[in-house]
C-alpha cells in the first residue's frame, strides 16, 4: 500500500507545503493528497510542483476538489481544465470530487440524470489527458451508500470514471466496509482512512463544521481506536502494492496524530502479511 497524508488536515494551521513534505518524508508516507485549494495557492511557486516532490522521494496521488455539477457547462468545463492542468503540473493521475450536494435518496431523476451526464463528460475530459475522475463514498451525494454508488457508475459508464472508497463514510451509510468492498473493488481508485468515536459523533465531518476554524473535533479519533475497526478491511487490501491510500484527519494534534496512525498501519499491514504468508 502506498499512503499519502492529505494537505487538507492543515487547512487551518500555518505550516508550508516544504515543512508538510519534510514531515511525509521523515514519516515514511509516500505522498502528499493536495486539496484543491492549496493547489490553486501555490500557483505563485512554480518551482513547486511533481518534480520538486519526486526529487524528496514523494509523489502526488490525487487532488481533491468539488466540481460545481449543476453549473453552467462553460463554467463547469473551465472549472474541470483547471483542476486538470494542476493535476499535470504536480504529476497526480486522479482528481477528486463529489457526486451533487444531495441526499441519493432525496435526488429526483431528472437531476440524477444530469449529474451522471456531467460526471461522464469531465470522465472523458480527464481521460483525455490521460487522468481518471473519482466521486467520493460521502453523506448527502449520490454516492451516500452501496446501493446508489453502484448505479452511479451504471449511470456514468466511463472506464476514466471510479471511486474514492472512504472506509468511515462506507460504514456511515449503513454497508458493511468489507462486504461493500468486495462488490465495487473493480472501480476503486483510491480509498481515504479515518474514525470516529460513535456513530452519534458523525456530525463532526460535515462540511459546515470540518471547514469552521472554530469547528467541534471532539469525536474524531485515532485510525484504530474508533467505532469502525480497520482490521477486517486492511485484510482485503494486504500485500496489494498497486493500493493507494490517503489518511484524512481533522482534528488536533496533527503531526502527532498522523505520524502515530502511519506507524500503526505499518505495524499493522506487516502483521497481516505474515498471517496471510
Amino acid at each position: 500500500m502506498r499512503l499519502s497524508l492529505c494537505t487538507i488536515t492543515f487547512r487551518h494551521h500555518l505550516i508550508s507545503l516544504d515543512e508538510i513534505a519534510a514531515f511525509a518524508r521523515a514519516n515514511g508516507f509516500d505522498g502528499i493528497e493536495l486539496w484543491g485549494v492549496h493547489a490553486r495557492s501555490l500557483d505563485h511557486r512554480p518551482e513547486r510542483n511533481g518534480e520538486w516532490l519526486a526529487a524528496l522521494g514523494l509523489g502526488v496521488p490525487m487532488v481533491s476538489d468539488y466540481l460545481p455539477l449543476d453549473a453552467d457547462p462553460m463554467e463547469l468545463r473551465r472549472r474541470m481544465l483547471a483542476l486538470v492542468r494542476l493535476a499535470r503540473r504536480w504529476q497526480a493521475r486522479k482528481i477528486r470530487t463529489f457526486a451533487g450536494s444531495k441526499a441519493s435518496a432525496r435526488t429526483e431523476a431528472p437531476e440524477r440524470r444530469l449529474i451522471a451526464m456531467r460526471l461522464r463528460e469531465l470522465a472523458t475530459l480527464a481521460a483525455d489527458h490521460g487522468l481518471s475522475l473519482l466521486a467520493e463514498t460521502h453523506p448527502n451525494t449520490l454516492a451516500d451508500c452501496g446501493a446508489s454508488t453502484l448505479r452511479l457508475l451504471e449511470e456514468v459508464d466511463h472506464p476514466a470514471f471510479g471511486i474514492n472508497f472512504d472506509t468511515l463514510h462506507v460504514w456511515e451509510g449503513g454497508d458493511d466496509p468489507v462486504t461493500f468492498h468486495r462488490l465495487i473493488r473493480p472501480h476503486v481508485r483510491h480509498y481515504h482512512f479515518k474514525n470516529i468515536r460513535a456513530r452519534a459523533d458523525l456530525t463532526v465531518f460535515e462540511p459546515a463544521n470540518v471547514y469552521a476554524p472554530a469547528g467541534r473535533r471532539d469525536g474524531m479519533t485515532r485510525l484504530f481506536e474508533g467505532a469502525v475497526d480497520y482490521r477486517p478491511f486492511l485484510e482485503t487490501l494486504a500485500g496489494d502494492g498497486s493500493v493507494e491510500a490517503s489518511l484524512e484527519w481533522f482534528g488536533a494534534d496533527c503531526l502527532d496524530v498522523l505520524r502515530h496512525d502511519r506507524q500503526k498501519l505499518t505495524e499493522a499491514s506487516a502483521v497481516l502479511l505474515r498471517t496471510a504468508s
